[in-house]
Parts: C-alpha cells; structure tokens; sequence
C-alpha cells in the first residue's frame, strides 16, 4: 500500500488506518463516459481502456459489467500484477498505451500534484490521455447504459422502477459488507473490530433471510445490487473469513446464500472473470500487517460449479 503526495509516490501502510479503524477514502475522478457526447467523454468505441487487478472485488464487479453487456471489443481491458508491493500496483510490462510501470503513474499523468490514494479500477480516454473515473460503482453504470449504440446486449441493470430499492440495497451491502469485511480485517481496536463483525453478519444473515423468499435481490430481476455483492461472496471463504477475521459462519453455511452465489458464477461468462488462487495470493501475500509471513493457504476447497436448485 502507498499513497501519492504532491505527484511522489511513498510506500506506507498506514495510509488506511485512522485511531485503529479502516477508512477507504472517497474516490477522486467522476466523470462520465455519456452516450449522447453531453460529456468531455463521449462514448466511443475504442476509445477507452479498463486498468483492473483480478482480486480486486471492485475492478471485478466492473469486469462483470463489461463481460455482461459484451462491451470487450468496446472497451480494451488490461490487468495489472496480483501483488500490491512496494510501488503500489504494477503493470507485467510496460503499459503498452502509456508506457508506464505503475498504475499511480497514470494518476500522475492525469494529475501532476495529485494527492490520495492509487486505486483501481481504473477508467482511461486514451484520445485526451487521462483518467475518466476510478470510481466502480460509476464505472458499471457507464458500461450498464452509455454504450448501448456499440452492443446489442439490452438488458438494463439499472432499471428506473427499481432504482430507490436497488439504492437501498447497494448502501447497507457497501458499509456493512464490501467495506465491512475491510473494516474487519484491517481493525487494530478490539471494539472497532467487534463492531464491524457484528454490523457484517447482521447483514449476511438479512441477507439470507432475503434471498431465501427472492430469486435476487431485488425481487426476480437481475441487478446491479447482485452484481456489487457477488465479488464479495465470491472472496468471503477463501480469504476474509481466515486473514480478515469474518469468522462467525461461511458463506457456504447459508444455504440460500450460497446457493445464489453459485447461480450467479454459473451464468455465461462470469467464470471467466474470477480466480480463487489469484485472490488468495493478493491478500495473503500483499497484507503484511496481518499476514507478515506472507505464506498463502491451500485452501479451502470451493465448488462454485454444484448445482444451485435456483431456476
């Protein structure tokens, strides 16, 4: 971890850490890709690149996105290294687009003083050679309806009836969930953590309790709400349960729970976009404060190919 500074990058741990608590800063870049060009960004076809690292549960959910709405021939796509090292995030090779090693490079770029933290995913316009937005939940909108003149993929994750309900959900998912299991993990205060695994399994089990009377989680209707859960899910048993401490009961201990989660990997395309082993080598071999050995578990074994009895 690390964080920029007036445009110089500096290697800290504890950029993340306020009075023993995890606090994610908010995102920088907003901006938006628009359809009808009523942005300095006008959707375009080739004209703008996605910087994501595989474990991120952020980058994945806009992965989903541009696999779902076959956005891949729209928008190019590359990954950054699964380690997060001194330097931050760190292309293989050079950055074939902007010849950079590292991804705070391209916030350099965007921004010479930049100050803050170096995320991604990462959303470029290659045409002005900056940063569109680093923001996740944006970014699926964007892919969700601002190209919908480059692909013949219709279906609406963001639906106008549903929108206030899919709101809601997203917001108790998003502090108690996606960011909960952070705020778990990275707790250096009993009550803090204590808190955050509390408020974490109250969620998990309204979640449960919800699935088990709802196809998803807005009623039969696949949403975005299903798709900012599913990374989590997807990462719960193989990472946050151990090294985050989220430790009361597994995913695979909920039936409708689990039952969703493989639903939703068993849809076309979706496989394609997670890797397990990939996640465990991230957060066991990057999160030295609470794994200083570095040492990466064998397991557990998962099976998100079973049948799922989910329709």
């Amino acid at each position: 971890m690390g964080i920029l500074t007036d445009g110089k990058w500096i290697d800290d741990e504890e950029t993340w850490r306020k009075g023993g608590a995890f606090v994610r800063p908010a995102t920088v870049f907003r901006a938006f890709v628009t359809a009808d060009g009523s942005s300095a960004f006008p959707a375009a076809a080739g004209r703008y690149h996605l910087y994501v690292a595989r474990p991120c549960p952020w980058c994945h959910r806009t992965m989903i996105l541009r696999a779902l709405k076959k956005l891949e021939g729209v928008v190019s796509m590359s990954l950054v290294e699964p380690l997060l090292l001194a330097g931050g995030w760190k292309f293989p090779a050079p950055d074939p687009i902007t010849g950079a090693r590292f991804v705070h490079e391209l916030y350099t770029r965007a921004d010479p003083h930049y100050t803050g933290r170096v995320s991604v995913p990462v959303l470029w316009d290659k045409k002005t050679g900056t940063i569109v937005s680093n923001e996740s939940s944006d970014i699926i909108r964007m892919f969700n309806s601002a190209f919908a003149a480059f692909t013949d993929e219709r279906t609406d994750y963001y639906p106008a009836a549903l929108r206030a309900e899919i709101d809601a959900v997203n917001a108790r998912v998003y502090e108690t969930l996606n960011n909960g299991v952070y705020r778990c993990g990275l707790a250096t205060g009993q009550a803090i953590y204590e808190q955050a695994v509390t408020e974490l399994f109250a969620t998990l089990d309204w979640l449960e309790a919800r699935l088990a009377k709802s196809r998803y989680l807005v009623g039969d209707t696949i949403t975005e709400a299903d798709w900012r859960l599913f990374p989590t899910l997807m990462r719960f048993d193989a990472v946050y349960y151990g090294l985050f401490k989220c430790n009361l009961r597994h995913v695979y201990e909920y039936p409708a729970l689990w039952s969703y989660a493989r639903a939703l990997y068993q849809m076309p395309g979706i496989a394609a976009t997670c890797d397990i082993d990939e996640y465990k080598l991230h957060y066991y071999g990057s999160l030295f404060m609470v794994n200083p050995s570095g040492v990466v578990p064998k397991g557990p074994k998962l099976d998100f190919t079973t049948p799922h009895g989910r329709g």
